[in-house]
């Protein structure tokens, strides 16, 4: 779906912010420190959305271009913001919304409009223009074509190192799930989606859960674990049924945290830690979670007073990012470590900021965080990165963030970005979440 922004970008006021962390628990001995917050620019436009990031610092995401109309996928690198272009259709989407960064070659994957209407009238893409839609390779400057299962669509989600690439393809197979999917996701069409996993430019389709005709592959590590979901019509409300992970030949259904209608695995470290969200017990709200090979699923909360919460991504040293909401909605950035979830803002100092920070969307090895946020002063919607300044002094005094919930600070335009960011991927499973 295309951004309805409207007004002129705003170029933020606040190109470096010096954030003070007091960690409650400090990782690994380190002592309590402080974050460089960094604002990495848009395409022109008035936003940006950042995706994930690599444990070089670069970071890839969406950004609108001027006059807030598309959309491209960027890699930003030492300061400098790329356009990735797109396979000839209008919009492209970096990573496809799920929060993975370029591998350590500067490789990105994604999903990107073509110039072909799709024969069925989908949109794949969710961009608004029914066009069809391919998942991509961009290396060195140049963005290629991935194969799909035989269907018109397809997204890559994952790469990692060894240039191994996870996402979801369409094969030719009408979704008979998809009939009884009424309003809001009735579609005409809809054809079968599957997890998949590319490999030296060829495609190899995954199992899903038995019985689920759809699916994704949303992550994988070095080993080449791999995570995602699988349920019913990728339109509809039960396409997240069961959170899965595949490796060496064998299918793991991970479970749930009570619930039955939604379990999803977003994440995956190279200790084979997972993380996700899951429907609790009687599916009225969903919490992050962590799973191991020996504990299994543990809930990982919410920040005091929400309902619900997601997790986004996890390093090797077990940190984990992700969003933490209010029943209205109102979300905030979070960070969790050593059994304590942090809310990101409170690691901003009084003081009068007007940053909020409201998604973390990614987190490398060295625990910069790739962070979404906005200034309550001027109403920009930023790509930020977060870099941890290990070892400085602690700061004294009690920390409080900005301390924003009431999101009638956020421009309408900027609210409506986000929201299509970071919803429009199938692989995410994001319209269970909103």
């Amino acid at each position: 779906m295309k951004s309805n922004v409207s007004r002129p970008m705003v170029v933020c006021a606040l190109a470096v912010v010096f954030i003070a962390a007091m960690l409650p628990i400090p990782m690994d001995g380190q002592q309590p420190s402080q974050y460089k917050l960094t604002f990495l620019g848009t395409l022109g436009g008035c936003c940006s959305v950042p995706y994930g990031l690599s444990n070089r610092g670069e970071v890839n995401g969406i950004s609108t271009l001027p006059g807030d109309n598309n959309q491209h996928a960027f890699l930003w690198s030492h300061g400098v913001m790329t356009d990735l272009g797109t396979l000839g259709g209008l919009n492209s989407n970096g990573d496809f919304g799920v929060p993975f960064g370029p591998n350590q070659q500067g490789t990105v994957v994604g999903g990107s409009e073509t110039s072909v209407p799709d024969p069925l009238g989908e949109d794949f893409c969710f961009f608004g223009n029914n066009l069809t839609c391919r998942p991509f390779v961009w290396r060195r400057g140049v963005m290629a074509v991935l194969p799909t299962l035989g269907g018109n669509n397809g997204a890559a989600s994952d790469i990692n190192d060894r240039g191994q690439i996870v996402g979801i393809a369409e094969n030719t197979t009408r979704d008979l799930t998809c009939a009884d999917v009424g309003p809001p996701f009735n579609q005409v069409d809809q054809i079968e989606e599957k997890p998949v996993l590319w490999q030296g430019g060829i495609i190899k389709e995954l199992p899903t859960y038995p019985g689920d005709p759809d699916g994704g592959a949303n992550a994988l590590n070095e080993s080449g674990w791999l995570v995602g979901n699988s349920g019913k019509c990728s339109k509809g409300p039960d396409y997240s049924l069961h959170a899965l992970l595949w490796h060496d030949g064998a299918l793991v259904e991970l479970g749930n945290l009570g619930g039955t209608l939604f379990s999803f695995a977003g994440a995956i470290n190279n200790r084979n830690q997972i993380v996700g969200a899951s429907n609790l017990s009687g599916d009225a709200t969903f919490h992050a979670f962590l799973w191991t090979n020996d504990a299994g699923m543990q809930d990982l909360g919410t920040l005091p007073g929400d309902s619900s919460s997601l997790a986004r991504g996890i390093n090797d040293k077990g940190q984990v990012i992700g969003q933490s909401c209010d029943v209205s909605g109102n979300c905030r950035a979070f960070l969790w470590q050593n059994g304590v979830m942090i809310d990101l803002n409170n690691l901003v100092p009084s003081g009068g900021s007007t940053l909020f920070l409201f998604e973390a969307f990614g987190i490398n090895s060295s625990g910069q965080i790739a962070v979404g946020g906005f200034d309550a002063n001027t109403g920009d919607c930023c790509a930020f990165l977060a870099t941890p300044a290990f070892g400085s002094a602690p700061l004294g005094g009690t920390i409080t963030g900005s301390g924003i919930r009431d999101t009638s600070v956020i421009p309408d335009a900027v609210r409506r970005f986000m929201n299509q960011a970071t919803s429009r991927p199938r692989a995410f499973g994001r319209r269970n979440w909103r």
